[in-house]
């Protein structure tokens, strides 16, 4: 198949310009380019910002569309709006404060290549604070379609800012929908509901950035409340089970209300190796 693509990202105002200098670069450093990078402002953004845009748009104007919508709308409903604004049949996902390793598109443009049934690529991923040289954890994930339809139905079988999809597949499926915490989990079990082909390259594609404070955000009954709201509206897709549902909500009640020192342990060690 064709190998133009979208690179496709969600910004809102919280992000520090920094981040998304590092993340745009790494998109322009790949040894394979994307046709387009497709960024939604998820509401109103900083003049900090907006200035980063203005600085990359001026240097490449035919490679960025911008998509503002007037308020926040969350992750789930920002992607589902950009989908409709990618050109390409093949999307590239983004998170604008993670860096992309230079081969990243290369690498899942050639399985897309090698099959045509594929609907979804991801990878591994490391984690790190602050620098990329500072690696905290690793985060690997089946590689298989069986595997990870397996494991999709306790934990999230794909990385979501690594993956690379077809847009018509994921139109078919329904899109992105507004499911806190889990707008990727919701939209996974979606697309194998409707027999979509996945795999992961047995690689770290994408280099994610996690706070500081990332193990304290998922702490707390606020959190798990949000949790289990996502993950009911997970269950109500068919794709998991009576049995799947209440075992991860009793091991994320766990782990939201272990001591955050504790739980940082748990995600380093157990959940991310």
């Amino acid at each position: 198949m064709s190998n133009e693509f979208s690179v496709l990202m969600s910004l809102y105002i919280k992000e520090r310009p920094q981040n998304l200098r590092e993340c745009l670069d790494s998109m322009l450093s790949q040894t394979v380019l994307p046709n387009e990078i497709v960024i939604v402002k998820d509401g109103p953004l900083t003049d900090e910002l907006e200035a980063v845009l203005s600085e990359y748009i001026e240097k490449n104007p035919d490679l960025y569309t911008l998509v503002p919508l007037e308020t926040n709308r969350g992750l789930g409903l920002a992607l589902a709006e950009g989908m409709h604004h990618c050109k390409y049949e093949l999307v590239a996902r983004m998170d604008t404060d993670d860096i992309a390793r230079n081969d990243r598109f290369e690498k899942q443009l050639a399985e897309f290549d090698k099959d045509p049934d594929l609907d979804i690529c991801g990878s591994h991923i490391v984690e790190f604070e602050d620098s990329v040289d500072v690696i905290v954890a690793q985060r690997k994930v089946p590689l298989t379609d069986k595997e990870i339809k397996d494991y999709q139905k306790r934990r999230d079988g794909l990385n979501h800012v690594t993956v690379m999809f077809k847009k018509s597949t994921v139109l078919r499926a329904g899109n992105y929908q507004s499911c806190l915490l889990m707008e990727d989990t919701l939209l996974w079990a979606n697309m194998f509901n409707a027999g979509a082909k996945a795999m992961n390259i047995d690689d770290s594609l994408v280099y994610v950035r996690i706070g500081k404070d990332m193990f304290e955000r998922r702490g707390g009954w606020s959190y798990y409340k949000k949790y289990k709201q996502g993950r009911k509206q997970v269950r109500e897709t068919g794709y998991i089970g009576f049995w799947d549902y209440h075992s991860t909500l009793m091991v994320q009640f766990a782990v939201a209300m272990m001591p955050n020192k504790l739980r940082g342990w748990v995600f380093k060690k157990l959940l991310h190796k």
